[in-house]
């Protein structure tokens, strides 16, 4: 397979040669050098640490199927996704255990879903049962840290789990941060209540990421002494943020990213179970949530948002559209820092490496528009989804 477009950093027109799933070759190109696949631009496949579910289906439901992951991470793909973290949410421990295992066996018996899901994401249920801090997090399954439960997470994962958000000011956080850093496990500080102290003592026990920064926090916060401006100034976390324009105003993302700057920054969509359906009220962890028309997921009657409703791609075009940060940088926030966070291997554009790529239009009238998504060299063509809910319309 022959692809012919511009190198996402340097500019320069290619024609990259896919073999297998491996990029073959890149070499200068013309504008009139045939190919199979052109675009205006090439890069690196997008990788997103929180993705929740899509299209009515959570990772963190008891019914989960191993059809239901192939249905997930296929919807991924068609929006630039080519690797992810499945994010498991606060939940009883049989759904959690049922959701890592069935995750772990779907990755241990299809090797194509292995290599998109190379980490999984447990986010709570060791969080703050405040109003606001929790977000749409269920009350009545959020708990302490307990390190015991944790392993047995871990068992059923196959040993996978890579991240863990959690509120560092529950009993026995800092123990558990140190126990899960000398294991090699990202911990990352979210959905807290924390005290400035508090998450001053987290990073100092090993927490190296702020989740979804800006988000999962209380209306209202002291005017200087916060959680979130802690976060903000501390050049040990990496942040993670959704810019979906939903989730942070434009100000606040370009404070982001004058702050933290790109080499800290990880962009994430935080896609909910109800990613990619259409708008309405659904029934969700027990619980109604709605998929507004300009794509907003919400706890219906609250300010509280549940996910979101689109994925890293929209999350990139909006980047680019508010011109909050280069086309270069944003790609590799979305991309590249979300891989080095977790020390996976990179994901570059030359012979030799995994032919994991996307392939978009980009101009002044075109803010970013997917085109074609590779997987190991397998094609995803950038598509409307086909709506298959499990989830129950109300």
């Amino acid at each position: 397979m022959r692809l012919r477009a511009r190198h996402y950093r340097t500019g320069q027109l290619l024609l990259a040669t896919v073999l297998d799933d491996r990029l073959a070759s890149l070499v200068p190109a013309e504008a009139d050098t045939p190919a199979d696949h052109c675009a205006s631009w090439i890069a690196p496949g997008l990788f997103d640490l929180q993705i929740n579910g899509a299209l009515g289906r959570a990772f963190v439901s008891p019914q989960l199927t191993s059809d239901d992951i192939h249905l997930i991470v296929a919807e991924c793909q068609r929006h630039g996704i080519t690797g992810l973290c499945p994010t498991l949410i606060t939940g009883p421990f049989d759904a959690l255990a049922h959701g890592f295992a069935t995750l772990a066996r779907a990755c241990d018996t299809d090797r194509r879903l292995a290599r998109a899901m190379p980490r999984f994401h447990l986010e709570g249920p060791y969080i703050s049962p405040e109003d606001g801090p929790r977000g749409a997090h269920p009350l009545a399954h959020v708990r302490p840290p307990d390190l015991d439960e944790f392993h047995r997470l871990q068992d059923a994962a196959g040993g996978r789990i890579g991240l863990v958000t959690l509120a560092p000011e529950r009993p026995g956080a800092l123990p558990f941060i140190e126990a899960l850093t000398r294991q090699g496990i990202v911990v990352a500080i979210g959905h807290t209540a924390a005290s400035s102290a508090q998450i001053r003592e987290a990073i100092q026990a090993g927490a190296r990421l702020s989740t979804h920064l800006g988000n999962g926090s209380h209306p209202l916060l002291p005017r200087h002494d916060n959680y979130f401006l802690e976060q903000l100034a501390a050049d040990e976390l990496l942040a993670s943020f959704i810019a979906d324009g939903h989730h942070l105003p434009r100000a606040l993302l370009r404070c982001l990213m004058r702050v933290k700057t790109p080499e800290r920054l990880i962009l994430t969509c935080d896609a909910s179970s109800l990613a990619g359906l259409p708008p309405g009220r659904y029934t969700m962890w027990g619980q109604e949530l709605e998929v507004c028309p300009d794509g907003k997921v919400v706890v219906p009657g609250t300010s509280f948002l549940a996910g979101a409703g689109v994925f890293t791609d929209a999350c990139v075009r909006k980047l680019v559209e508010w011109k909050l940060c280069g086309l270069a940088d944003t790609l590799d926030m979305a991309a590249a820092q979300p891989r080095k966070l977790l020390e996976l291997p990179a994901v570059v554009l030359e012979p030799g490496a995994p032919a994991d790529l996307i392939l978009f239009d980009h101009d002044p009238d075109t803010p970013f528009e997917l085109r074609l998504t590779l997987t190991a060299g397998q094609c995803h063509p950038a598509s409307p989804s086909e709506l298959c809910p499990e989830s129950e319309r109300t």
